[in-house]
């Protein structure tokens, strides 16, 4: 890997005469020794985030980066922008690849494309709750995660949550399949939580995140589903009466810098920002924690109705033929998806 040390070049007259040239030396000279006397230019590190400031995901990010600026001495100054602003979540994955971002927090959702084995974090009920997923993130199965990116183009530096997605809906609790008959569930724009939904009896409707509101408000859709932080900070719990604890979905998310922007640090700067990126996903999960807690009274305190959901073995047997289909389009998962689910 190629250092991020100070690239000093000279350009040699070659028409001075040489009494001009020995007047001229020690002005060089100078010049020189000033120039390896300064410090090395600061590489401006930009960060995509989709999430909103004051996420817990946005404050662990932006601590991560101002932790990188002082801890190299301003070498690597990081910029985080929140929001999506730098654009959505797939041309964010396409522009961190080719280096022209330096850093993001990706979900593992929509990084199928680009890295087919991540598709299986998309099937229900694969993680037991969010510490199994932690485990498994935590140790050699999420380091071959971790090495399947690289090879794409992404060095992960940790592992994020992103809580569990339960569904919300403002006809009745879900307790049993048989409640989500018939009720228009708003899913994200992939084919297996579709079909997650139609196995309940549901109608799934996937639509943009941000036309959930107005629909809900309006009877286009019965309900969506999400974790506690979203369903707060959305708004959503203002349309909605029962948030019920299905917990269907639990996906990690990444700390990712690009292989691009990696390669150019030195070894010192690469340990530097790797052990930062740890102890940003150690905060990260403990803001989560908090702003679950803080969501979850917030949603109470408006009357949104809680419950939890004793028997998910119910809603994990209807998932049976989504597991077949998909071992049987990806060869190879099989053995993985029973490596996950053996993780203690």
């Amino acid at each position: 890997m190629s250092a991020s040390a100070m690239k000093t070049s000279f350009l040699e007259p070659r028409s001075l005469k040489s009494h001009s040239l020995k007047a001229m030396l020690p002005t060089v000279s100078v010049m020189a020794l000033m120039a390896f006397a300064l410090p090395a230019q600061a590489d401006n590190w930009r960060g995509w985030n989709i999430h909103p400031d004051g996420y817990p995901n946005s404050v662990a990010m932006e601590e991560f980066a101002e932790a990188v600026a002082e801890q190299t001495e301003g070498r690597i100054t990081p910029r985080v922008y929140n929001n999506a602003v730098l654009g959505d979540q797939s041309d964010a994955i396409e522009q961190t690849r080719n280096g022209a971002l330096d850093f993001a927090n990706f979900n593992m959702g929509p990084m199928g494309p680009i890295v087919a084995e991540t598709n299986v974090f998309s099937l229900p009920f694969l993680f037991n709750n969010v510490e199994h997923m932690h485990t498994v993130m935590d140790g050699e199965i999420g380091e071959r995660f971790a090495d399947a990116l690289e090879a794409k183009g992404l060095v992960v530096l940790s592992w994020f949550d992103s809580g569990a997605r339960s569904i919300y809906n403002t006809e009745r609790p879900i307790k049993t399949p048989e409640d989500v008959e018939g009720l228009k569930i708003r899913v994200m724009n992939n084919d297996l939580y579709v079909d997650m939904i139609e196995a309940m009896g549901g109608n799934a409707t996937p639509m943009s995140y941000g036309e959930v509101y107005q629909s809900l408000t309006t009877g286009v859709l019965d309900g969506a589903e999400n974790n506690y932080p979203s369903f707060e900070s959305s708004n959503h719990y203002e349309t909605t009466d029962y948030f019920s604890l299905t917990e269907h979905l639990i996906i990690p998310e990444c700390l990712c810098v690009a292989k691009a922007s990696w390669d150019e640090l030195s070894a010192e700067d690469q340990e530097i920002i790797r052990e930062i990126g740890e102890e940003a996903s150690v905060r990260q999960r403990e803001l989560w924690v908090e702003s679950s807690e803080e969501s979850r009274q917030i949603v109470l305190d408006h009357g949104v109705q809680i419950n939890e959901v004793d028997d998910k073995a119910a809603f994990q047997a209807l998932m049976e033929p989504m597991y077949e289909e998909f071992i049987a389009n990806n060869p190879g998962t099989g053995e993985l998806i029973e490596e996950i689910r053996a993780t203690e």
